[in-house]
């Protein structure tokens, strides 16, 4: 496996990965019907934005876009959004991405990575961020719509870097 820059010929094969996550609904913030094009726009944004992508023989498993969290005062913290492809699911590819994630945000200067909106019934994820060294903040309850399980709450993870 390979982690590397995502490049714009990447889109098909990312939206491939984007597309059903979002269209289910049940782990990230973003409208169902968010279009490709608009999708595009935000997982591909130019600087300070830095989309990465996990790759096995060609073939992309996983995509990371990371940032500031906040702009100003608040840029000396980052945050990240992690999608992997149902096939690649398990085999550590998101694990690799984040430590991919850590060592680079940690030679910009970040002091930190949060996460501002894990949705706690996404117990995979949340197991896999805290066994890599981020811990829950905070929670705030019943902050997520989700279509299966109603109102549920959206865990604020942190991980330092210093």
């Amino acid at each position: 496996m390979q982690i590397r820059a995502a490049r714009s010929e990447d889109w098909p094969a990312l939206w491939q990965i984007v597309e059903p996550i979002v269209r289910a609904g049940e782990t990230y913030t973003y409208p169902t019907d968010l279009t490709g094009d608009r999708a595009r726009e935000l997982w591909l944004a130019g600087p300070p934005v830095e989309t990465w992508v996990a790759e096995d023989d060609g073939v992309v498993l996983a995509t990371v876009r990371t940032s500031p969290n906040k702009p100003g005062h608040g840029d000396h913290v980052g945050t990240a959004a992690f999608m992997v492809a149902p096939a690649a699911r398990g085999r550590g590819v998101a694990a690799a991405l984040a430590e991919h994630v850590v060592v680079r945000m940690r030679a910009q200067g970040y002091r930190g990575i949060q996460f501002n909106a894990v949705v706690e019934t996404n117990t995979s994820a949340v197991r896999l961020w805290e066994r890599l060294g981020w811990r829950i903040v905070g929670t705030v309850p019943e902050a997520f719509r989700s279509p299966s399980r109603g109102l549920v709450g959206l865990h604020v993870m942190y991980r330092s870097l210093v």
